[in-house]
């Protein structure tokens, strides 16, 4: 399954497209305290010609910065690239009509990119990803640069962020249910999983308004993020059973083969058992 999947709009994108919760998010972000949803200007990529994969998750300008919010299931080192595309398309759109070869500068709002990841693998409580270590020769002093800042808003990571936005922490929480039921049912029945899920928030008042305004629109959205969520799994635990039993092949040993990429010694035992449940 290819990486570049047409763009489908999701709960996180729903959420935070709202100013208000945009402006929450941005606040919890850099302490800082706007109050009024009105200083909020969306920005919207478009498709334009260009591939709805590149569409942000949540993107809008708050006085002279421009804020680019992604958020991620599963790890991605392509971010800052992602990042960049979104930033240039953005530019682009807005600048197109002005004379960027005139003697007047003109003022273009200071990026600013965040992701915000909430997967099932391991990963940093925060990071920095950063173009220059995409480059094929590595540059001191890089020429172009883009950084993305990753918060990992999983259970126990972030929690003074968590705090500081109601909103994020409750997304948070509605997609911990949704894991929790689906894996109660071995997987085999998300559309229920979903709907206890959703159900649940709405009695304990978690989202309650925005779940009952876009309550179908929320199932369908969850149904296609969790299944992709689940295909991409399926990928990487097949693609870890391959990697190992290629370094068995190799006569490399367990203990090495644990050391050298990381598994755990009893994954890599099973699968050389060939009892693997990878």
């Amino acid at each position: 399954m290819g990486g570049n999947r047409e763009y489908r709009s999701d709960v996180f994108s729903l959420l935070f497209r709202e100013k208000r919760r945009a402006l929450e998010l941005y606040n919890a972000l850099n302490g800082s305290h706007y109050d009024d949803p009105g200083q909020v200007e969306t920005v919207e990529l478009g498709n334009g010609g260009i591939s709805l994969s590149v569409k942000s998750d949540a993107s809008f300008i708050l006085g002279a910065s421009l804020n680019i919010y992604e958020h991620q299931s599963t790890v991605c080192p392509n971010m800052p690239l992602r990042c960049l595309v979104y930033f240039t398309t953005i530019i682009h759109r807005r600048y197109w009509d002005k004379n960027i070869f005139g003697r007047t500068l003109l003022k273009i709002p200071a990026p600013h990119f965040v992701v915000f990841y909430n997967g099932t693998e391991d990963a940093p409580e925060q990071c920095r990803l950063r173009l220059s270590e995409a480059f094929g020769n590595r540059v001191e002093e890089p020429e172009l640069e883009l950084t993305c800042h990753v918060y990992n808003i999983n259970e126990g990571r972030n929690p003074e962020l968590l705090t500081r936005s109601p909103t994020l922490r409750d997304y948070m929480y509605l997609m911990d249910l949704v894991r929790e039921f689906d894996a109660k049912t071995g997987h085999a029945d998300l559309a229920g999983a979903i709907e206890l899920a959703l159900k649940k928030c709405i009695r304990e008042n978690v989202l309650k308004d925005f779940l009952q305004e876009h309550y179908t629109e929320v199932v369908k959205m969850m149904q296609w993020d969790f299944t992709f969520e689940h295909r991409l799994e399926l990928e990487r635990k097949e693609g870890r059973e391959e990697d190992i039993r290629n370094m068995l092949a190799r006569d490399k040993t367990p203990e090495q083969i644990a050391d050298f990429c990381g598994y755990d010694l009893e994954l890599v035992k099973r699968v050389q058992s060939g009892m693997a449940d990878v």
